[in-house]
Order: C-alpha cells, then structure tokens, then sequence
C-alpha cells in the first residue's frame, strides 16, 4: 500500500482540553470558561487510558493519543502511505447542553484544526465540527468554513437528540448539499438519552458495542424520514459503525418495506437501492472474525462502491500493518482507497486531480 495514493477517511487528532482552546475563542467565551472554572475541562471523547483509545505502539509517553502530528505522520501517514487523510476530531463541544456554548468549542475545534494540523501537513483535510443542538448555529458554522476546500464533510455523532431524518436537521443537510460536503455521522452521542433502548449500560463495553444499533436506527430513520427524497445527492458517510450488521439489516429493511411502504409513500425506490446509492462507510473496525467472513459480507452487501479505507489512527482496531482487513479483494482495495473516497469527498478530487 506504500504508493502514496491511499486516501485515509477517518484520522483521529487528539482534541485538546479547554484551555488550549480558549486562544480560538472571542473574549466573552475565553472570560467566561475562566471565571467559571471550567477552563480545564476535558475534550477527549475516548477514554484516556481505555487499551481500544490508542495503540500500544502508538502512544506517545506524556502525550494524548493523537496528539502528535510527528507521531501521526510516522505512525500512520508515512507508515501506510497515505497521501489524504480526513481529521475527524471528536469534541465535548457536541454534547454541551447550553447551544451557544456548543458553538463556540465547536467553532473553536475547526480554528484549531486548521491552525495546528491543517497549515502544518499538506496532506491532512478536516470534517467541520457542528453543534447538532442548535441546527441553525451548525449551518452558520459551515458556511463559515465552506470557503476552505481543505474542509471536505460535516460531522455529527451518531445519537442526537432526535433520530436524524428528522426535519429538525433538514437546515444542515440542505447547507452541506449546497457546498457539496457528505455529513459524516461517527459513533458517538450525545448522551441526551441512554444510548441503548433498554437503558443505560453499566459499562464503557457496552456503550461501545452498541453503537451499531445506533447506526440501524439512524440508516432507517433518514430513508423513511425522506432525508433522501429531498437531498437525492446526499452522501452519508457512516464512521466507525462497523459492517456486519448491514446485510441484515438490509434484509430486513426491504421485507418490511414491501408490507408497509403505504406508510411512507413518497419511499419509492427498496431501501436497499438507496444505500447503495447515498450511503458509504469506513473500513476500520470491520467487525468480522476471519477472511471468509469478511468475503461473505461484502458479497451481501453487493456494492463495492460503498466501502472507504480507514486506519482509525491512533485507535486499537488491528495489529501491526494489517490496516486493511483480510478477504478484500485487489479490486475492491483499489477502489476504497482510491476511487471511492474521490467520488464520495467532491472537494479531494480537487487536490489529486
């Protein structure tokens, strides 16, 4: 994979606390984090020191993971020879209560971004960082950014505060069309309600393990929502969801769909064709056992346009160089590191062109 062609689209950089923010915020914001005493506060989404957040190898003594560029261009640019990568920085900024302070750590993680990896490593394009509380302030925000190409999706957690087909997030769908940029929706929430539909997990375990049901839920929402009927262009890019449950979900999504598609009419076309068509997910952590199994489910889900290379860096999903998992064909690895993120993220053809 060394021919500096793979395009990487999902990279992690290390958010940092607050206080290393508080240089991309206006006055009010920087006073007012201060004077509360909350100017320490922890931006990091993965738990420090949980095994899954960062590879042994990886980490970097006295460091966050992900918070090194050097460390990231040896570890992980240079190593897998990537020559895009997609920064998707996971921020508490997301799950504030308060909108307007939302905003501003939001606003404050895409300046940082730009300011202390995208200036400094030609390589590296970054998702813009919305509050998904205040739809009307994300859609500032990315009209805000859509001006740097180096901007190239919109990214969401995977639980809002509502299911995302719904009409309430219609204004950020309608902005990124406009700017031709995927939302990316990455596993992760916002905690306004327990992430399961049994209640809240005992353990980081559970939490983790079901953000696939998470993901199922979003997938079916936005099609019957008609997220799709009124963005026909639209390209979802599902982050760290996994990929094993998809061929049944999909099963079951066009069963049911025959019996009551009276309900949602204006659902014209199999669920399945849609998310072939409008929906794409990365490749770490491809949660399948052996070579066999990961051959299967590709071949159920029978689209090879869907699938976008990933390393998850600096995260714990493989062992050694085994980036790309076994049971995926030349062909297809061709195309998801290469074809399909050009023809998923508009604004990179610009660059490799």
């Amino acid at each position: 994979m060394a021919d500096h062609t793979t395009i990487d689209c999902d990279i992690h950089p290390g958010v940092p606390e607050i206080k290393a923010l508080l240089p991309y915020m206006n006055e009010f914001w920087r006073h007012s984090f201060v004077d509360r005493g909350i100017d320490g506060f922890d931006m990091m989404s993965y738990p420090l020191g949980a095994p899954i957040t960062c590879r042994p190898d990886w980490r970097v003594a006295g460091e966050r993971p992900g918070s090194s560029l050097d460390a990231m261009r040896t570890q992980a640019l240079d190593r897998f020879g990537i020559g895009l990568a997609i920064c998707n920085p996971l921020t508490g900024g997301q799950v504030a209560v308060s909108e307007t302070m939302g905003a501003a750590i939001c606003s404050a993680v895409n300046d940082w971004i730009v300011d202390k990896w995208l200036n400094q490593e030609p390589r590296l394009r970054a998702s813009i960082v919305v509050p998904p509380q205040a739809p009307l302030m994300a859609v500032e925000e990315i009209e805000r950014l859509a001006g740097d190409k180096r901007f190239v999706q919109v990214l969401l957690p995977a639980a809002c505060e509502m299911t995302l087909g719904r009409s309430y997030y219609w204004p950020i769908y309608e902005a990124a069309a406009k700017h031709g940029l995927p939302i990316g929706i990455h596993a992760g929430s916002m905690y306004r309600y327990a992430p399961t539909s049994g209640g809240w997990p005992s353990h980081y375990l559970h939490d983790y393990v079901a953000n696939s049901q998470l993901f199922e839920d979003q997938l079916l929402s936005l099609i019957t929502n008609g997220v799709f009927v009124k963005f026909p262009d639209l390209k979802f890019v599902f982050i760290e969801s996994g990929v094993s449950w998809l061929p049944s979900f999909m099963w079951r999504a066009i069963k049911t769909w025959r019996g009551v598609r009276s309900e949602v009419p204006w659902v014209k076309q199999s669920p399945a064709d849609t998310i072939r068509s409008n929906i794409r997910i990365t490749t770490q952590p491809f949660d399948a056992p052996d070579q066999e199994t990961v051959a299967r489910i590709v071949q159920q889900i029978d689209c090879d346009e869907m699938f976008l290379f990933s390393s998850d860096y600096p995260h714990w999903q493989f062992e050694g160089d085994a980036v790309t998992p076994p049971g995926i064909s030349e062909s297809l690895q061709r195309r998801m590191r290469v074809d399909n993120p050009l023809a998923t993220y508009p604004r990179l053809k610009e660059t490799v062109s």
